[in-house]
């Protein structure tokens, strides 16, 4: 005997292209799941995040794991809960997504071929701690931090993308994760950045929204820029569109459904 299955979908999020950005396990279940579950099914799945959904009054329960823990925010996620939510009509196209999580209620919409969201700003407070620049074998222009990660900023793009950590001496940092970031000169972005996240068991996150809700802040003030276009460099990519509103950062970007399945648990 086997319990009703849950089904499970995997999209790629902050891409319009198939195995592009960031991958997503998301689950729509009708009662709550136990945490101890929703661990397993997102070691399970071994994705940097996988995300879990229960229909409420006016919108949905949110909750994102990764192999490792539970993260209190995840952009590509709620990104590609938002997609599948109008994909499978639960939500109308002209419907706004409503969830409510962790750290407070995140709302998505459609426009045109973006999916928006509205994130709370996580602007880094610069710091001086010789531990995190003991990580880098460059000159760092600027060191913050916020309630999450660190922010790291790089002189230039190349530095950003020749970088390869030390995986382990990053993971004994006390943080979600540590961003990496330059501002462009190439014509299609302003911004480029990496994201690593040993700590919680994901090396290098392929695209990060959350990240992005920290980067708007900076580098609205630095380049004078409230709107702003960005790139994830990490090896899969991933592209996203920043609009800086003060307390607020709206992330825009597309996402790609890619295979569904069913996960059965024994009685």
């Amino acid at each position: 005997m086997m319990n009703e299955p849950i089904i499970i979908t995997q999209i790629d999020a902050f891409t319009d292209k198939l195995f592009g950005g960031n991958p997503a396990a998301i689950c729509i279940t009708s009662a709550p799941l136990e945490d101890s579950l929703m661990q397993q099914i997102a070691i399970e799945m071994n994705l940097s995040e996988t995300a879990f959904l229960v229909k409420k009054d006016k919108g949905f329960h949110l909750r994102w794991f990764t192999p490792a823990n539970e993260v209190e925010l995840c952009g590509h996620a709620t990104l590609a809960s938002a997609y599948l939510l109008w994909d499978m009509g639960l939500l109308s196209s002209d419907e706004t997504a409503v969830f409510y999580t962790l750290s407070g209620e995140l709302r998505a919409s459609k426009e045109h071929d973006k999916i928006v969201l509205n994130f709370p700003a996580t602007p880094a407070q610069a710091i001086a701690q010789e531990e995190i620049k003991a990580l880098f074998d460059t000159e760092i222009k600027f060191l913050g931090k916020n309630d999450y990660d660190y922010l790291v900023v790089l002189e230039n793009v190349e530095e950003v993308r020749r970088l390869k950590p030390d995986f382990n001496r990053m993971a004994e940092i006390d943080c979600r994760g540590i961003i990496v970031s330059a501002s462009s000169t190439h014509s299609d972005y302003d911004i480029i950045s990496r994201f690593f996240a040993p700590a919680c068991g994901i090396n290098e996150d392929p695209v990060t929204g959350s990240a992005h809700c920290t980067l708007a802040p900076y580098w609205s003030e630095i380049l004078g820029k409230k709107m702003l276009k960005a790139h994830q460099a990490s090896a899969r990519g991933g592209d996203l569109e920043l609009e800086y509103l003060g307390e607020r950062v709206k992330l825009k970007g597309k996402a790609v459904a890619v295979m569904q399945g069913e996960l059965f648990l024994s009685q």
